[in-house]
Formats: C-alpha cells, sequence, structure tokens
C-alpha cells in the first residue's frame, strides 16, 4: 500500500503546471498587471507631453512700444568750450551714441542747427547711419554765429508730422543753453499740447569757459556756462525731462525711460512671428486621470511595491 501512495504522488506531480508550485507573491495576477500597464501608459503619455508636441502654426506681427525721436544738436562755437573734457560737442556725440547703442530699433532722427537748421538724417531705425555721420559734424560748418532753436524746433516738428499718430512724439535738445531768442517757451509748450514732449540734455557746467577763437568787442574772450534754470524751466514747458551729461549712462537712461514711458503700442509690419499651436495639454488629461486611478484609495501603491519586493 505504500508504495501505492508513492506512485500515486509522483503522477499527481508530473501532471502540475510549472507555475503551480510558485507563490502567489511571484504571480503577476490581474490586478498587478493592470497596475504595471497603467504606470507605464501614465510615465509615456508624460514623457511625450513633456516633448511639447505642437502642429498648426499661425504668423502674427508683434507689437512694439511706438516712440520716435528727434534730436536737436546745437553746433554753435559755444560747443567748443572745453569744461567738460575733451569738450562740449565731442560730450554731445558720445552721448548720442550712447543712446543709439544702448536702444538699437529705435526710431532717430537727427538734425544739427547754429543760426541754419540742417537735417543730418530723418527719422529712421537705422542707427549706424546716424552714427556714421557723428564725426563729420563739427563746429566749422557753421558760417554765422549765434544758435536759432526755434529753427531746429520747426525742422523737427515737420519731420514727426510725417511718422503718423500711432506713435509717440519726441524731440531731445542736446545744447549748453547758449542761445537769447524770445517765445521758445511759448513755442515748446504748444508742442507739448499737440502731443510732441521736449526733452533737454545739458552740456557743460554752471562755471563754463571761454569760447576759442571768439573776442568781445573790448578783445575780451567771450565766456559761456550752461544755465541750468532756464533749461529745466524749458523741459518742464515740454512736458519733457532735463538732465546734465555726465560720464556715467544714468542720463541718456532716464530720458529713455522717459521716452518710453508715453510710447504707444504698435504693431511691427516689418517682422513677422510664428506662433505654434501647443497640444501637450491633450496628453496630460489622460495622464492626470491615470494617476489619480493608481492613487486612488485602497489601491495600494504601496501594495505594489510590497509585491515586488517579495
Amino acid at each position: 500500500d505504500h508504495l501505492v501512495e508513492v506512485f500515486r504522488v509522483a503522477g499527481e506531480n508530473a501532471m502540475q503546471s510549472p507555475h503551480d508550485g510558485e507563490t502567489p507573491a511571484r504571480r503577476c495576477n490581474w490586478r498587478q498587471c493592470h497596475d504595471r500597464l497603467a504606470w507605464a501608459l501614465a510615465w509615456s503619455l508624460l514623457s511625450v507631453a513633456m516633448a511639447g508636441p505642437r502642429w498648426d502654426f499661425r504668423q502674427m506681427n508683434p507689437f512694439d512700444p511706438g516712440a520716435d525721436l528727434v534730436i536737436l544738436l546745437d553746433i554753435s562755437r559755444s560747443m567748443d568750450v572745453a569744461d567738460v573734457n575733451p569738450s562740449r560737442l565731442d560730450r554731445a556725440r558720445h552721448e548720442i551714441q550712447d543712446l543709439i547703442r544702448s536702444n538699437p530699433g529705435m526710431s532717430v532722427g537727427l538734425i544739427a542747427f547754429a543760426t541754419i537748421a540742417h537735417v543730418v538724417t530723418p527719422i529712421t531705425e537705422d542707427g549706424e547711419s546716424l552714427l556714421r555721420q557723428l564725426p563729420a559734424i563739427s563746429t566749422d560748418l557753421v558760417r554765422l554765429q549765434g544758435s536759432r532753436l526755434s529753427d531746429a524746433i520747426d525742422r523737427a516738428t515737420q519731420l514727426l508730422d510725417g511718422q503718423g499718430e500711432d506713435v509717440a512724439h519726441n524731440i531731445l535738445l542736446i545744447s549748453d543753453g547758449d542761445f537769447a531768442e524770445t517765445g521758445i517757451e511759448q513755442k515748446v509748450s504748444e508742442l507739448y499740447e499737440r502731443g510732441i514732449r521736449f526733452h533737454i540734455l545739458a552740456v557743460g557746467t554752471g562755471s563754463g569757459g571761454p569760447v576759442p577763437g571768439v573776442m568781445a568787442a573790448n578783445r575780451e574772450p567771450v565766456l559761456s556756462w550752461v544755465d541750468e534754470n532756464k533749461l529745466r524751466q524749458l523741459a518742464d514747458a515740454g512736458g519733457g525731462k532735463f538732465r546734465l551729461a555726465g560720464y556715467r549712462a544714468d542720463d541718456i537712461d532716464d530720458i529713455f525711460a522717459a521716452i518710453m514711458s508715453h510710447a504707444k503700442t504698435k504693431q511691427n509690419e516689418k517682422l513677422q512671428t510664428l506662433v505654434w499651436n501647443e497640444y501637450f495639454y491633450w496628453l496630460l488629461v489622460p495622464a492626470i486621470l491615470m494617476l489619480l486611478f493608481l492613487f486612488r484609495p485602497g489601491a495600494g501603491v504601496s501594495n505594489f511595491g510590497q509585491s515586488e519586493r517579495a
């Protein structure tokens, strides 16, 4: 009888499946396989979403802060005074260079004036062409001495009127203020009422210095100095900013900030950008739902880990 029992047990073992002897912890039952598939699918969706799938773009013209500027550069003989190093005119050239190079793309025009105003460059976004003209501007171009600011303002107004009403108009006077015209403050106030702001960057010092090559009737040197109060009042009348030119960039930065503070947004017709339609969120929705399912109460993410460790 004992021998018969041995053969019976051996026969039953031979007919068993190879997996019948495995413990339940090592088997992949339906729930564990379902969770593994859900984790794999969720991570796949998140990975593809992080790649940023997109298609179907549209072209748009970006909006820029719209502001144009006409610089009135005084080239009368008093700008040769060397109370600032190396001279007032050289200091003025450096200030213009700083303005153009630190703000590329801004529309700027340049008028040089003494008794007669000359348009050096019309209003343009090509700042390099303006900078190439600066070295040739000097007081030697002036035949008659003196400064007629009103003529320069009229020329600047003509340039600004051709720019349309979709941008903010500004005038920047770079001068030592050595002009004695009457009615300038009234003229600047009228510009402000028309929406044209008048800013001033004064070049020189209050102590001043002698004007090279100019003598008074009594053979005494003619002195020139900056009257800050007069120029400040003029800038206030024009709704603009007044600064005394220095050797740091904060003077130009302040004036530029004042210009852009009143800028109007305009659409840049010359520049187009592609705006792509992003569709990553389509993948995030099912991935989040999958994660919520995996972390549902009683789902036991910990149970899944325990079964793996077992």
